[in-house]
């Protein structure tokens, strides 16, 4: 099971996400006290913690180290989809009520999704071949 990230743990890898190359400490520091006060040790704790969890990798880069992301948002996002589906007794009536609280631009990027995915439900209504 995939364990949620914290809010602070969440803001950081947010940053590691979205700036999608080897980050420092100073660097998501700087960025997160643009919205908070953060002490420097406070985001090298939580790096770390992330590196011992294993959701960022790192590499000495003379002092300190540049922490990268193991995975990506989304990867992480469908993860903890699976996690809360596979909780339900019910999974179908789980997804039926997920895709009726759907907008309908959300209703096509899942269509969008499932094309990708090698699932055609709309011409047959049965699954492609795979």
């Amino acid at each position: 099971m995939v364990r949620q990230l914290g809010e602070l743990e969440n803001d950081i890898m947010t940053r590691v996400w979205q700036w999608n190359r080897p980050v420092t400490v100073r660097e998501v520091l700087q960025d997160l006290r643009s919205e908070r006060e953060i002490a420097y040790t406070t985001v090298m704790t939580v790096l770390d913690k992330l590196y011992r969890k294993g959701w960022v990798r790192r590499e000495r880069a003379g002092r300190a180290y540049r922490y990268e992301p193991v995975s990506s948002r989304e990867a992480y996002t469908a993860a903890l989809m699976n996690d809360a589906w596979a909780t339900s007794d019910n999974p179908a009536a789980a997804l039926v009520h997920f895709f009726g609280m759907m907008s309908p631009e959300q209703r096509e990027w899942l269509r969008d999704a499932l094309r990708v995915a090698g699932v055609d439900t709309e011409e047959t209504g049965q699954p492609a071949a795979r």
